[in-house]
């Protein structure tokens, strides 16, 4: 969060499973396409927040299955654990804050004597959350007389159910919605405190959200039937409330455009093409360019042929890429290698798509940009961190030039060494 001066522009909060990712959904299009306006547009002076009911183990899971960007902040365990970066160091405080009046031990004894309660997978059991499966139909007489027998050994819980089939026990004082409280007080402290906050949820753990003062919502169009009924008894009448006609991220997305908090057309869904744009900042040139990569390797883009000389005046003709592997090589030489490949990977599954973009004029009308460009190729995935230095045109100041651009492997990814020369 050190990239922020002050408030943020925007912060947006989300879960995951059918929020921001779609698991019916195999080629990740919708998300792919926040992938894209969030760093074409926010990245470099908003926060991305997840708050998902995933612990540790199976959020890192997920992001191996799935293009989701780096977040800011992720609260996890549904709202027991808040960590900060992509080094997700945990916040201290809030542990030791849901210390009060929470027993684990005692939860477990209590929840022994209730044989409807399937305990979840070892790894769904944190140190502030207890989670089951439990069947629809019972849930409501086995919450109700095992909230009366855990307030009778003295503790102070909050019991969730959500999807039809989880029920996880939590100190009182946690879940989505007191995380968020508590991320926004602490921020303020700090003055990054969110100019807007956009919550997005579907399932009954992400009501709490909606009810954190000063924020706007939105239920994506898939919401569970427990979120459904919660906004029809809640907040059908508030307008800082909306249930989306959209799915997932496609949804999170129309709710930015319906509250005005920012542009919320995806560069993804620009088809006209770069070669006519007018003047980006480098994230979004960064954005722009590498989706017109991926659709160059998809044989999408028309007249392909007309697109090499284009492509050209956009790359310095001194300028120069180190290919990951070390080797350098002159520019425009890449980009006749990148001619000899239009179309090789049409009708195959390959996406390609940025992260963590950031940039830094280092001295006038120069500019450098870093980011990790990611390529999925069916079941291969690559990663790079990447430098670009930049300059503005002497004979168009509003139009960039890439000057230098150098990548080294993500992931220990150095065997790669026969890549093409591809950028």
């Amino acid at each position: 969060m050190d990239r922020i001066n002050g408030s943020a522009n925007l912060m947006i909060v989300s879960d995951l499973d059918f929020t921001m990712v779609d698991h019916d959904d195999p080629e990740n299009l919708a998300l792919l396409r926040f992938n894209a306006l969030w760093e074409a547009y926010y990245r470099h002076n908003s926060l991305l927040v997840y708050s998902t009911g995933r612990s540790p183990t199976i959020y890192s899971e997920l992001r191996k299955q799935k293009p989701l960007l780096t977040p800011d902040i992720t609260i996890m365990s549904v709202g027991t654990e808040i960590t900060y970066g992509e080094s997700m160091i945990p916040d201290d405080s809030w542990k030791q804050y849901l210390d009060h009046n929470w027993n684990r031990d005692i939860v477990m004894e209590e929840t022994a004597k209730f044989p409807d309660l399937t305990s979840q997978s070892e790894t769904e059991q944190r140190p502030h959350k207890v989670s089951f499966y439990l069947d629809k139909g019972k849930a409501p007489n086995v919450m109700q007389v095992l909230s009366k027998c855990l307030v009778k050994r003295g503790l102070d819980v909050k019991i969730i159910y959500s999807n039809g089939i989880a029920l996880d026990i939590l100190p009182q004082a946690a879940g989505k919605g007191r995380a968020l409280a508590f991320l926004l007080e602490r921020l303020k402290a700090d003055g990054l405190g969110p100019l807007n906050t956009l919550v997005c949820g579907d399932s009954g753990n992400d009501a709490e959200l909606f009810t954190v003062p000063e924020v706007n919502g939105v239920l994506v169009s898939n919401a569970q039937e427990e979120l459904l009924q919660w906004y029809e008894e809640n907040a059908r009448v508030n307008p800082q409330i909306m249930h989306a006609t959209e799915r997932c991220a496609a949804g999170i997305m129309q709710a930015i455009g319906n509250f005005s908090l920012g542009p919320n057309l995806s560069p993804r869904d620009i088809t006209d093409s770069m070669f006519n744009r007018k003047a980006l900042t480098p994230s979004h040139e960064v954005v722009m360019f590498y989706i017109f990569y991926e659709r160059w390797r998809r044989g999408e883009v028309e007249n392909p042929e007309q697109c090499i000389p284009n492509l050209k005046s956009i790359f310095h003709s001194t300028g120069n890429f180190v290919h990951p592997s070390g080797v350098d090589q002159p520019m425009h030489q890449t980009i006749d290698t990148l001619a000899k490949v239009s179309g090789d990977k049409k009708g195959q599954d390959f996406r390609v798509w940025v992260d963590r973009v950031s940039f830094a004029e280092v001295s006038l009308g120069s500019w450098l940009v870093k980011f990790d460009k990611w390529e999925l190729s069916g079941n291969e995935l690559r990663g790079c961190l990447t430098k670009v230095l930049m300059n503005s045109k002497v004979e168009a100041p509003n139009h960039l030039s890439w000057i230098h651009l150098h990548q080294t492997w993500l992931d220990d990814l150095g065997g790669q060494k026969d890549m093409p020369w591809l950028l």
